[in-house]
């Protein structure tokens, strides 16, 4: 937001990164307040997933800001798709609960799903073995770390 209105203030263009971009928004009183109620629901080692309500297209929140600025977009002011970047997803993923998410006492806060529980000292070993790994591994050569986290991250997608 801070980008657009910076952008609006120049006479745009407004730059989004593709016409398909979706992002979720929430305010920070709503975050913080989720935050504080999943802090008191742990019992330790819980995952919470909070719920973000709807995504927003990107493209549609630069338009309806330069319409809030009473202009017309693309004709007062562009929009400009300046491509994906590296490493960056159009859409962003969120556990539902066919993915791995059980209800909690709070109905906008989730726990996620671990059919794996790990002591202190079994995290300890896998982080050593991440450690090991990146310190031997090259910058280009990605395929034995991403093995890696397939075999302890659930669901874990290449993109």
């Amino acid at each position: 937001m801070p980008l657009f209105l910076e952008q609006l203030k120049s006479d745009g263009p407004l730059t989004v990164t593709h016409k398909d971009m979706v992002r979720y928004f929430m305010t920070i009183p709503e975050a913080v307040s989720l935050i504080l109620q999943a802090s008191t629901m742990g019992e330790g080692g819980e995952v919470f997933v909070l719920d973000m309500g709807e995504s927003v297209k990107i493209v549609e929140l630069a338009e309806e800001l330069i319409a809030l600025q009473g202009l017309v977009p693309y004709r007062d002011i562009d929009i400009e798709f300046t491509g994906v970047r590296s490493g960056e997803k159009i859409f962003e993923e969120v556990l539902t609960a066919e993915e791995g998410t059980v209800a909690s006492k709070h109905e906008k806060v989730f726990v996620a799903k671990n059919s794996r529980k790990y002591s202190l000292s079994r995290i300890e070993d896998i982080l050593k073995e991440f450690e090991a790994l990146i310190a031997k591994s090259s910058v280009t050569d990605e395929k034995d770390i991403k093995n890696l986290l397939r075999k302890y991250v659930r669901h874990y997608e290449e993109q």
